[in-house]
């Protein structure tokens, strides 16, 4: 009979409750890390004890610290030179931030070499052969470095698996099981997944062994501090509708849409009417979705206009309102989508734009979700601005 994982359900109440290095509770604090949210409390024990760990939470929880913090540690104890940490993670963007989060709690300490597509192979290699401790890679590029005997992973001794759904979504499986063939089998495994469907959970089963199981509420349900609402609006009203939302509610916008050719056209037609908007999606360059993203999350731009790359990892504080500019094709997108906003307890709108034929889909999502939204019709031949008549 398969043993069932233990739920963690301990939760400590500040970063100096964990029994973690002065040197780290000082970055910590530094930081202004002061009080771990559920994921990092339920997760961060088990895992400096040297457990495997399975965590589903949602978008936004802070599952990043809750694996950095025994990673360091981790890596603290374990002698010679060379990578002893791995994180793969489905994206770029994800990856990066990741980086970033580690450079951070370490000043620069250690070394960590970043292991990408779509940017220059050279200072990534440059880093792997100055022996950085920790390897933050997407599964492809990673894997063509093993295949191309670019990269050691003898010495790893603990794995980190973030956004694990993500990457099973993108097809990533294949180059995750020759990566993990290629590490050795006596290690600590961290997985992360914001939905756990049996397929998942047995993929997830290859990689940890009795793991400390960490739930944080559900993991398909729109957060609380979301409020959600739907426009009934024809497609040639879109865009008159998203810019009177902009007229009429302050805070930046994160606006969703189905293809690359459409977050240009509805960004393009944002800044000719005076607002300051810039898109991301799988065409532009990685310095270019970088700098979109940098400048979103200064305020240098107010809104961002996305496809669904950006929905999933993307870490940008203080989103006011999502905007589904687009049906999204599945609950699950839904859900990743408004996770942008309504975060660390701070309250948020999500509004979603539905044709006149997409009823059904809508209906289908909401009954999915176990939720109800607030409707609102825009009428064929009013002004969007009469929108207030609730359907």
């Amino acid at each position: 009979m398969e043993r069932r994982p233990a739920v963690c359900k301990d939760r400590l109440t500040h970063f100096t409750d964990f029994n973690i290095s002065p040197e780290l509770q000082k970055q910590l604090a530094a930081a202004k890390f002061i009080t771990p949210t559920p994921v990092q409390a339920g997760a961060i024990p088990p895992a400096l004890e040297g457990k495997d760990v399975l965590a589903t939470a949602q978008t936004g929880t802070g599952k990043t610290l809750s694996f950095l913090v025994p990673l360091i540690e981790r890596m603290r104890g374990v002698q010679g030179k060379g990578a002893c940490g791995l994180v793969l993670l489905p994206t770029r963007e994800l990856a990066i931030q990741v980086q970033e989060g580690y450079k951070k709690l370490t000043q620069n300490h250690g070394g960590v070499a970043l292991v990408v597509g779509g940017m220059s192979e050279e200072p990534q290699l440059q880093a792997l052969r100055r022996g950085a401790r920790l390897i933050v890679a997407t599964p492809g590029r990673l894997e063509d470095y093993l295949q191309r005997k670019l990269v050691k992973l003898d010495g790893i001794r603990m794995l980190v698996l973030d956004e694990v759904d993500r990457m099973l979504d993108m097809g990533f499986q294949p180059a995750i099981r020759r990566i993990a063939a290629a590490l050795p089998a006596e290690r600590q495994t961290l997985c992360y997944s914001a939905t756990l469907s049996p397929a998942i959970q047995k993929v997830v089963n290859e990689y940890v062994k009795n793991p400390a199981r960490v739930e944080i509420g559900s993991v398909l349900k729109p957060s609380e501090n979301v409020e959600l609402q739907t426009f009934e609006v024809t497609v040639d009203k879109k865009q008159e509708l998203l810019e009177h939302l902009l007229t009429s509610h302050d805070g930046s916008f994160l606006v969703f849409v189905r293809t690359k050719h459409g977050a240009d056209r509805v960004a393009r037609r944002l800044s000719r009417n005076g607002h300051t908007a810039t898109q991301i999606h799988g065409d532009r360059s990685q310095s270019q979705r970088n700098a979109a993203l940098r400048s979103f999350a200064q305020g240098h731009h107010r809104v961002l206009v996305a496809t669904d790359v950006a929905a999933r990892g993307i870490d940008v504080a203080d989103v006011a309102h999502v905007v589904n500019y687009d049906m999204p094709r599945e609950a699950e997108d839904f859900v990743h989508r408004i996770g942008r906003t309504g975060r660390a307890q701070k309250r948020g709108i999500a509004s979603t734009f539905a044709a006149p034929d997409e009823a059904k889909i809508l209906r289908r999502m909401e009954k999915t979700l176990s939720i109800n939204t607030k409707r609102f019709r825009v009428r064929a031949n009013e002004p969007v601005g009469a929108v207030a008549a609730q359907a």
